[in-house]
């Protein structure tokens, strides 16, 4: 049963979900345009755009572990809020830069300028993501309302990635050479859309104070506590799998309308019906999880989607417009899945670590979460950009060669399938039921009392 003190107020949700709306804007933005604008707009050969990525992203490897182990160190009368009021500015800033073209005539130049300013854009997005994401489990301790803040989360997530499928392109325009001073107003108007949600969330929530005083863990103890926490292990297999496949979907998606279905000009309408499909459909997980349980719910989510994913790439550019828009609406229903209960599946493994190792190591938990699939994207994507290169496709050609037209259908169908099926192997053995994770907070209480 939800108890009063776990109870969370409805504004306090919204207030605390409002920036995730800018997180998954920049994340997705990124994810969906920003390799298309490198060969497309700036000129870089499919191998150079890979190679830039590549090299921004892999800075993560290193970043996420350091700032996630800096941020369950901050002491402060505000916990680990700060970073959100003194992060927003050079968060906004570095997202800009991503889009800037500067007067290069040399492409190795170029490559160096977008490596570097991806390396800046992680890390800004890294200082503020981690203590945001670690507020999730020390703002209630509830299984299912920590399900319902994530809902609410996530209901900006998806509002933010619906924007950033659709309105961009209406500020760009068509991906050509000729349109780079749009892109650069585009990242201007989103610089600020972005980054000044994280103010509400940091006004608006306050964490329990009994974290705030617990003892500073070091590095090598949050490490050791991850490696031992077996329900954390399966839980961030599942995230890895999910959200590497729901990368190579976004890096894919405009690449499969406009080169596979004929669809670039319908490609905001198709993905906006995508998220419009999944924002719907979150209280419907929140059901399900409730009535079942968060693993159950997930792989229901998940086989569904591979489904549709699959199905999706045998349809013939023939049939038309309104079929794609049935099976993305089909689509959202798995993908609001994706972003509703993996997330919430991460503070439930939390508590197990604060019951077998006294302490608690959010920042350091989150980062690993979020390192290991910044890992698989950063090998991924620019994979599948290799691949699309080495399949002979040609950047604004109207017409692409049968290899490249199999290497978009593989890339946007089978690839991710089988991430999705790798997530769901995870969760068959995820040990976190309702009933365990009841048990577990009633012997950290005693463990309280105890010390008390």
């Amino acid at each position: 049963m939800t108890t009063r003190q776990d109870k969370i107020p409805w504004y306090t949700k919204l207030f605390y979900g409002s920036a995730d709306f800018g997180f998954a804007f920049v994340d997705s933005c990124v994810a969906v345009l920003f390799a298309i604008f490198l060969t497309d707009m700036v000129g870089l050969p499919a191998r150079m755009a890979a190679l830039a990525i590549f090299i921004g992203k892999s800075w993560d490897y290193i970043n996420d572990p350091i700032i996630g182990y800096i941020c369950d160190r901050t002491r402060s009368r505000w916990g680990r809020r700060p970073y959100l009021l003194f992060g927003f500015i050079p968060f906004g800033i570095s997202f800009l830069m991503m889009w800037w073209v500067p007067s290069f005539s040399n492409q190795w130049a170029l490559v160096a300028y977008y490596a570097a300013a991806y390396f800046f854009f992680d890390t800004m997005v890294t200082f503020v993501t981690m203590p945001y994401f670690a507020l999730t489990p020390e703002l209630t301790q509830d299984y299912d309302e920590r399900t319902s803040l994530t809902s609410y989360r996530m209901a900006f997530s998806l509002i933010g990635g619906l924007v950033a499928f659709v309105v961009p392109l209406m500020i760009v325009g068509e991906t050509v050479p000729a349109n780079v001073d749009r892109a650069l107003l585009m990242g201007f108007i989103f610089a600020i859309a972005s980054a000044l949600p994280l103010l509400l969330t940091f006004f608006g929530t306050r964490e329990k104070r009994e974290y705030a005083e617990q003892k500073q863990p070091s590095i090598r103890e949050s490490l050791r506590a991850a490696r031992k926490n077996r329900p954390f292990i399966f839980a961030m297999g599942i995230f890895l799998f999910t959200w590497t496949a729901m990368s190579i979907i976004e890096n894919q998606l405009f690449y499969f309308l406009e080169y596979r279905m004929a669809l670039e000009d319908e490609a905001p309408i198709v993905a906006g019906t995508v998220f419009i499909s999944a924002i719907l459909v979150l209280p419907f997980w929140v059901w399900a999880s409730k009535k079942t349980d968060k693993r159950k719910a997930y792989i229901a989510g998940m086989v569904f989607l591979a489904a549709v994913m699959i199905t999706l790439i045998f349809i013939p550019p023939t049939l038309g417009l309104w079929l794609v828009l049935t099976l993305a609406a089909m689509a959202g229903v798995g993908v609001s899945a994706v972003h509703v209960l993996p997330w919430a599946m991460i503070p439930d493994a939390v508590e197990v670590d604060e019951l077998e190792s006294g302490a608690r190591h959010e920042g350091v938990f989150y980062a690993l979460v979020t390192l290991f699939r910044k890992v698989a994207s950063s090998i991924a994507i620019p994979l599948a950009l290799l691949l699309l290169d080495a399949s002979g496709f040609v950047s604004n050609a109207p017409e692409q060669t049968a290899g490249a037209q199999n290497a978009i259908r593989f890339l946007m169908g089978p690839l991710p399938s089988i991430f999705l099926l790798g997530g769901i192997a995870f969760a068959f053995f995820y040990p976190l039921t309702r009933q365990v994770h009841h048990e577990t907070r009633e012997k950290i209480a005693a463990q309280h009392t105890n010390a008390d």
